[in-house]
């Protein structure tokens, strides 16, 4: 798997966007992946590193009602998880998310899941707003949310980054979280890790 040696600096145009890093994914939560919490300290890192360039960080959020139609008590494939309002659906209290970050609520309709970022929220309208041309794309998990909003990000013309240190997956079917990072980056995503972000540019 090909990465990046040389350091990437950080410019004008480059977006953090970390992906449902929220209680009910980590450890002791609902629906929890396995070492999901080791992604924390590494998002920190990049955090640091965005908030010291002064670039735009978002962070999505699954944010479903409490009857949600992927919940197996509607006939779903997940326990339900993330329910509006709830401590499972809190962003994870390790995670140092700056003051100013925009957080995108998804999946908030109870007819339809949305494991992307991008579906029905206004996340690619604010990116455009801001300028943004290159994402950096980290969070939980691998084999949904990440491989899913990935995939909309390159769709729409982003330059799309894989933090390849700061995601995990799921794995229903072990090996799904390899699968996907192999799909993204056929598809165009370049995978990087936290050494990999050199100088901040002026």
């Amino acid at each position: 798997m090909s990465s990046h040696t040389h350091p990437i600096s950080l410019q004008v145009g480059d977006a953090l966007l970390i992906v449902d890093v929220q209680s009910d994914f980590l450890a002791g939560g609902s629906l929890a992946a396995p070492q999901s919490d080791e992604v924390i300290p590494v998002l920190n890192g990049y955090l640091a590193a965005f908030q010291q360039a002064g670039l735009p960080v978002l962070a999505t959020r699954d944010w479903h009602p409490s009857d949600h139609c992927s919940f197996r008590p509607q006939g779903g494939p997940w326990p339900p998880h993330c329910v509006a309002g709830s401590a499972g659906a809190n962003f994870a209290s390790g995670l140092k998310l700056p003051v100013d970050v925009i957080v995108i609520s998804k999946a908030t309709d109870r007819q339809r899941d949305a494991y992307s970022g991008f579906e029905d929220t206004e996340l690619d309208p604010l990116l455009r707003k801001a300028g943004v041309s290159r994402l950096f794309i980290g969070g939980l998990a691998t084999d949904y949310c990440v491989l899913h909003t990935v995939r909309d990000a390159l769709k729409l013309g982003y330059q799309t980054l894989l933090l390849q240190d700061a995601v995990r997956a799921v794995d229903v079917q072990p090996g799904d979280g390899e699968r996907a990072v192999a799909d993204m980056l056929k598809q165009g995503a370049r995978a990087v890790t936290l050494n990999h972000i050199g100088a901040i540019s002026p």
